[in-house]
Order: C-alpha cells, then sequence, then structure tokens
C-alpha cells in the first residue's frame, strides 16, 4: 500500500477550480480527501476528521490559512498533521509568517502539482 493509499488529506482554499484541481489531482493518487472553501470550516473538518496532511491556502474568509494551522497546531493531536501551505503571496516575509504559523512546506502559485505530491508523501513516509 503506497503513502497515498492510506492519507486522509484536507484541502481548503477559496477558489472553488483551485479546490477542485487540487481535489482531483490528489483522489486520483489514491489519497482520501475531504474539502473546504474557508478556513472556519477547514478546521472544524480537521477537528472532526484528523486528516494526516493538510493543504491550505492562505489568503481565505473566515479565518486564513495561518490561523487554520496554528489552532490545527494547538490540537496537539498525535501524530502531529504535515501542514502545506500553498499562496500567492511570494514576499520572504509572508513565507516566514506561515512557516511561524505552524507550516512544514510554504509553496507560491502557480506551482506544479507534483511537486507538491512529492513534499506531501516525503512528510508522510516513516522515518
Amino acid at each position: 500500500m503506497s503513502i497515498a493509499e492510506a492519507a486522509r488529506l484536507l484541502i481548503a482554499d477559496d477558489d472553488p477550480d483551485m479546490l477542485a484541481g487540487y481535489a482531483l489531482f490528489f483522489c486520483d493518487r489514491g489519497f482520501e480527501i475531504r474539502t473546504a472553501r474557508n478556513g472556519a470550516d477547514a478546521f472544524a473538518e480537521y477537528c472532526i476528521w484528523y486528516p494526516a496532511a493538510v493543504l491550505l491556502d492562505i489568503e481565505m474568509p473566515h479565518l486564513d490559512g495561518r490561523a487554520v494551522a496554528i489552532a490545527i497546531r494547538r490540537v496537539q493531536a498525535t501524530p502531529a498533521p504535515l501542514l502545506v501551505a500553498v499562496s500567492g503571496l511570494s514576499l520572504p516575509f509572508e513565507r516566514a509568517e506561515s512557516m511561524r504559523a505552524g507550516f512544514d512546506h510554504y509553496f507560491v502559485k502557480p506551482v506544479l502539482l507534483p511537486i507538491i505530491l512529492a513534499s506531501i508523501n516525503h512528510g508522510l513516509a516513516p522515518h
């Protein structure tokens, strides 16, 4: 069984086209997917489902991706989820702020989905 076949992935983005594209790509690679279109719904879904990885846009309504990451880290789930940011924010301080919020990876849009997949697979692999 591959990592993806065993992994739950929560994806949150307020752009419905991006969200659909992410969901299709990762579902086709064996991930069990749930989605959210804003930060508040993403955090609520995380608390219900406890996925292994969470892919978050930064700029979302109701809670931005950083606030969601901070809230998820406060839950202190074991094992801790892999948090991946995908954002249009490209300045170094914006990346640093996101990493301080608890993200494991930060990608600037547009990013090739196989790159995100590789980081998730690496982060979920047993070490």
